[in-house]
């Protein structure tokens, strides 16, 4: 079924986009796999080139473009290739980190980061999930004790996060606090913490199954000096309402990367079952090849046009958290279906990390975890069935 998403306007951005992933992504995602990290160049010339900063206000540097479908057009492009993982640190920047200095920073501090934000100077992170808590937010133990008061005032901040996406190139690190440790949901609050202050370490770089060229890692902070204008909001406890006012998007975020995926695995699959020939005949022309292709060309249809009504209604300030929670289960696990039938049809050249298929089984697994596990998702839709 033909898509109805994009407008002329979108597909001018995704033949630039496309242009920029071909000359400045794809030759270097095999260096950045080894390296376990992608070079912070990239950031900048996304930025250079405008692929940064499009929902930042103009006099900021961006593009004034308040519309979900560009950054869903980042998202496609980057799969597309099979450069996930050298692309994922940008959609965190542009996707999950950015909405949050959009909507809570005050003027003087858009006045701060904007500009770097946009232009890819200032690489941005989210740091939510600590050691023992996994999904469950309110019981993080990391710290922020208020010092002082005035324009010296300050939070002093302990604790340890870790799974942190852009963990190792970030400057500006969003970090959810206790600012009242007696309150599990009216006791958090997020700081920006920015690189240099001291007390603020990173640690190992982590060595992952998949997403290889992303930079994923342990933060520590100890006693960690944070102005107090560096909290995000208008007043303390306000962070746990303001993560998961994000949340939605983040799912859906996630959601359009595993239809992409899926789409892309699927792609190069129909490419070699059509010349790879077993017993004399192309192995796509068996039945079962036939057969298993047209499910998964199926599954990864009806997704896409759930996945789009969803862009839809973030546009409209109208996705709600349970049609993102639908969206992100159903996508990656069908990601991951589609991914695994893919490999298998490859055969033993599926599980050749030359092959972008074996590459985007590994990086698959992570999609039904991060963002929210397809347990959490199921939890939420459950609880808006009244169970």
């Amino acid at each position: 079924m033909k898509r109805s998403l994009y407008e002329s306007d979108h597909d001018a951005f995704r033949e630039a986009f496309r242009t920029f992933v071909e000359r400045e992504v794809v030759p270097g995602s095999e260096k950045w796999d080894a390296a376990g990290i992608v070079d912070r160049e990239l950031f900048r010339k996304a930025g250079e080139q405008g692929f940064l900063g499009f929902e930042v206000d103009e006099k900021f540097g961006g593009g004034g473009a308040s519309d979900y479908r560009f950054n869903a057009i980042l998202t496609e492009e980057l799969l597309r290739t099979g450069s996930a993982a050298s692309g994922l640190g940008l959609t965190l920047h542009t996707d999950i980190c950015l909405p949050y200095f959009l909507a809570y920073c005050n003027d003087e501090q858009r006045a701060r980061w904007l500009s770097g934000i946009a232009s890819g100077e200032l690489i941005t992170a989210i740091a939510m999930t600590e050691p023992g808590n996994g999904s469950d937010l309110a019981s993080m133990k990391t710290t922020a004790v208020r010092e002082g008061d005035g324009a010296d005032a300050v939070y002093v901040v302990n604790g340890a996060k870790t799974f942190i996406t852009n963990g190792i190139n970030s400057d500006l690190v969003i970090v959810a606090v206790k600012t009242d440790p007696t309150q599990r949901h009216k006791g958090m609050s997020l700081l920006v913490v920015e690189r240099g202050m001291p007390g603020f370490e990173r640690g190992r770089n982590l060595d992952k199954l998949g997403q290889h060229a992303q930079d994923t890692s342990e933060l520590f902070f100890s006693d960690v000096r944070v102005p107090v204008a560096n909290l995000l909001g208008e007043k303390e406890g306000e962070g746990f309402a303001q993560l998961v006012h994000n949340l939605p998007r983040e799912r859906l975020s996630i959601a359009i990367a595993g239809v992409a995926a899926a789409k892309a695995a699927l792609t190069w699959t129909l490419e070699y079952v059509k010349e790879r020939t077993a017993f004399g005949t192309p192995v796509g022309s068996f039945q079962n090849s036939k057969f298993a292709l047209a499910e998964m060309d199926t599954e990864i249809d009806l997704a896409q046009h759930y996945v789009d009504d969803c862009v839809r209604a973030l546009n409209a300030g109208e996705l709600t958290a349970i049609d993102a929670s639908k969206a992100k289960w159903w996508s990656t696990e069908m990601q991951g279906r589609v991914v695994d039938r893919c490999l298998q049809l490859l055969g033993g050249y599926g599980y050749m990390t030359e092959y972008p298929i074996a590459r985007a089984y590994s990086d698959a697994r992570i999609t039904r975890i991060y963002g929210g596990t397809t347990e959490i998702m199921k939890e939420v839709i459950g609880r808006g069935l009244g169970l």
